[in-house]
């Protein structure tokens, strides 16, 4: 049972690698008739879920299919709240760029400098946001009868980003930071804990101030400790149950952001159009590194074939898996639009885009392309 979704992209990426900001000369479809096709893929797939589709001029276009709760027959609906798993990360690397743009950040400082618990440590936050750090890893730690990891599972002040920082992700290293990539969570509860430090805020404070007051975003907001299911109005499945218990809270500024699918659609608009970062700023946080399988700060960054696009598209991917619900959220900077899709089951798969087939790679050909091959 997968708790958390690891990548590795490197490899295969780095072999496929194709020219970066490929601009195609066909005109994108209709926001409408694209997420009438999207839909009929999630219909023909027997996909549960929410999507959305989002220009940075124009109106959200949202769709919901299938079943938030299956033993109770209740229908997903718009506006429903969903565990946003590690899209958190990536709004965690937003806050880290706009303090990096006000100058109380360095990507290439180490974090000891902000952090007393790490200091002498040679982690910087660069490698922290692109998983580099070496740090313990969650999933690393002991497995119950129901194959979950303890550190889900804990309550209580232990699993504040700041207690986190200090305790477990402060133990001995797996290995030398600046090294291979390895999907951690430690690294970007550190980083939350880094964030409080330097603004004097706690994370949820600045996800209130920096993020949902700013772009109107009335649904997002933390998960509460022991708070069941995330508070989230979907309950995720693994192999056609209710996923088990687990506390989301434990994801802090990892994992632990809860809100709406239109909400997510919104913070996709900000980014396209310069509302949360500079243009400087958010071209090294969307810049992705080839030899760590294209990924940049919070996200993936590269350029891959659709069918119907008559060249490859620069892509800006976040994925998220976490308690039964997965997330799929990609931006097509060149073309001003995102494309989202929530689905309440850990099962399902989404493929990989750049192998040209497989259920990411059509709803994004749909989203994106001509229906003309």
């Amino acid at each position: 049972m997968n708790t958390v979704l690891k990548f590795g992209l490197a490899a295969i990426l780095a072999a496929f690698a194709v020219p970066a900001h490929a601009m195609p000369d066909k005109v994108i479809p209709v926001a409408g008739d694209a997420m009438a096709s999207v839909v009929a893929i999630a219909r023909a797939g027997n996909i549960s879920g929410a999507f959305a589709i989002v220009d940075t001029s124009g109106d959200i276009q949202e769709a919901v299919v299938g079943l938030a709760d299956r033993d109770r027959g209740t229908p997903h609906r718009e506006g429903q709240s969903w565990i946003w798993a590690s899209i958190t990360k990536q709004v965690t690397a937003i806050l880290i760029m706009q303090e990096v743009e006000r100058g109380r950040l360095a990507l290439d400082t180490p974090v000891g400098t902000y952090l007393d618990t790490y200091a002498g440590r040679p982690i910087t936050v660069r490698q922290l946001l692109q998983h580099q750090s070496g740090l313990p890893n969650p999933s690393d730690t002991p497995r119950d009868a129901e194959d979950m990891q303890s550190y889900y599972r804990e309550t209580g002040s232990v699993i504040s980003d700041a207690e986190r920082a200090r305790g477990f992700c402060a133990g001995v290293p797996k290995r030398v930071s600046g090294g291979a990539f390895e999907y951690n969570n430690c690294d970007y509860q550190v980083l939350g804990a880094l964030l409080e430090v330097v603004t004097g805020l706690r994370y949820d404070q600045l996800i209130d101030q920096r993020i949902a007051r700013p772009l109107g975003l009335e649904s997002l907001r933390m998960a509460a400790d022991g708070e069941q299911g995330g508070g989230a109005d979907v309950v995720g499945y693994t192999d056609g149950k209710a996923y088990p218990a687990i506390n989301v809270a434990t994801l802090g500024a990892a994992g632990a952001l809860v809100g709406s699918v239109r909400d997510l659609a919104r913070l996709d608009r900000a980014l396209m159009t310069g509302e949360l970062l500079s243009p400087e700023a958010r071209a090294t946080l969307w810049s992705g590194v080839p030899a760590l399988g294209y990924q940049a700060l919070g996200v993936w960054s590269f350029s891959a074939p659709l069918k119907g696009c008559s060249a490859p598209i620069d892509l800006v991917e976040r994925r998220g898996d976490f308690a039964g619900t997965q997330v799929r959220n990609i931006i097509a900077p060149s073309l001003g639009r995102a494309v989202i899709v929530f689905v309440n089951d850990e099962k399902v798969d989404f493929g990989e885009i750049w192998q040209g087939t497989g259920l990411s790679h059509d709803l994004l050909a749909a989203a994106l392309c001509s229906s003309e091959s």
